[in-house]
C-alpha cells in the first residue's frame, strides 16, 4: 500500500489476509491482572506463581490460570531458585501426620540480631495437623522458664496438645520443662541429634518465616518484631494458601475437617480441594 499506492482491498487479496484480521483489534486488557501481581510480589515476595494463583482464587477471582501465568512471565516475576543437594539420612523416621488437632505441636527456636547487633530469639510452635502457626514469641533471652510460660499461656487460649515434638536443645532437656510437661500430661517426643528433619513441619516453618520476616526486616527493637510477626502469622493461618492442604489455609482446613463448615459456598475452593 506504501510503495504500490493501491487500495486495502487490493494489498489484502495480494498476501492472501482476510480484511477482517487487517482491521482486527486487540482488545485485551490485563491492567487489573497486572495491578492484583504486582500487589501480591510487594505483599509476598519470596512466593511464586503457584501461591500467587491461589490467593487470587480465594479472593473471588476466577481467572484463568494460563492468563496468571502469561501475566506472570510478561512481568519477568518468574526466578530460579538455587536447590541445595542433601545427603539423605541413614536412618529415616517418618513423621506421622495427626488425624485431628492438638495432638502434636511441633517446637523449636530461631534466632537473628537487631541493627543494634543485639541478639534476640523466637520460639515457634505450630499444630502439626494444619500446619498452623500456634504462636511465634520474640524476645532477648529464651530460658526453660521463659518456655513454660508461653506454654500455659498458650494452652490457655488454644487447648492443651498430647504430644510435643522437640530437638535436644538444652531448654527442652531442661528438669524444669520436663516436669512441667509430667505435671501437664504432655508426652515430649524428642528428635535424634543431627536429624533436624525428624522434627520437619517445624523446620518447613521455619524457613517460611525467616524468608519472609527475619530476613525481610531490620528490627529496631523486639516490639518491632512481635508486631511485624503477629501480623504475618494472621495471614499465614487464615490467608495464605499451603501446598501440603491442598491449597487451602490452615484455618480453612481446621474447620472443614472438623466439621465446622457444612455446605458452605461462601468461599472460593481450589481445583485440589474440588477433587477432593
Amino acid at each position: 500500500m506504501e510503495h504500490r499506492q493501491v487500495s486495502i482491498s487490493r494489498a489484502c487479496r495480494v498476501v492472501k489476509l482476510p480484511k477482517s484480521m487487517y482491521y482486527y483489534k486487540n482488545i485485551r486488557d490485563d491492567s487489573e491482572t497486572i495491578d492484583k501481581l504486582l500487589e501480591l510480589s510487594e505483599k509476598h515476595p519470596t512466593e511464586g506463581q503457584d501461591l500467587y494463583y491461589s490467593r487470587i482464587r480465594q479472593q473471588g477471582l476466577m481467572w484463568n490460570y494460563k492468563r496468571v501465568r502469561r501475566v506472570y512471565l510478561l512481568l519477568g516475576m518468574n526466578r530460579r531458585r538455587k536447590v541445595r543437594r542433601r545427603v539423605p539420612a541413614r536412618v529415616k523416621v517418618p513423621l506421622v501426620v495427626p488425624e485431628r488437632a492438638r495432638e502434636t505441636w511441633s517446637m523449636d527456636f530461631m534466632s537473628d540480631v537487631l541493627t543494634s547487633k543485639r541478639k534476640f530469639r523466637t520460639l515457634n510452635i505450630i499444630d502439626d495437623y494444619n500446619r498452623e502457626a500456634i504462636t511465634v514469641e520474640a524476645a532477648h533471652t529464651m530460658p526453660a522458664t521463659r518456655v513454660t510460660q508461653i506454654l500455659e499461656r498458650t494452652i490457655h487460649e488454644q487447648g492443651k496438645p498430647n504430644c510435643i515434638r522437640v530437638d535436644n536443645g538444652p531448654e527442652f532437656n531442661s528438669k524444669e520443662f520436663k516436669d512441667w510437661c509430667a505435671i501437664k500430661g504432655i508426652t515430649v517426643q524428642f528428635t535424634q541429634p543431627g536429624k533436624p528433619m525428624q522434627n520437619g513441619y517445624i523446620e518447613r516453618f521455619n524457613r517460611t518465616f525467616r524468608e519472609n520476616i527475619l530476613d525481610a526486616y531490620l528490627f529496631e527493637d523486639i516490639n518491632q518484631v512481635q508486631v511485624l510477626t503477629d501480623e504475618w502469622m494472621e495471614d499465614y493461618n487464615y490467608n495464605r494458601p499451603h501446598e501440603a492442604l491442598g491449597g487451602i489455609t490452615p484455618d480453612l482446613y481446621k474447620r472443614l475437617n472438623c466439621g465446622d463448615i457444612e455446605n458452605s459456598t461462601e468461599f472460593p475452593t481450589s481445583p485440589q480441594l474440588q477433587q477432593q
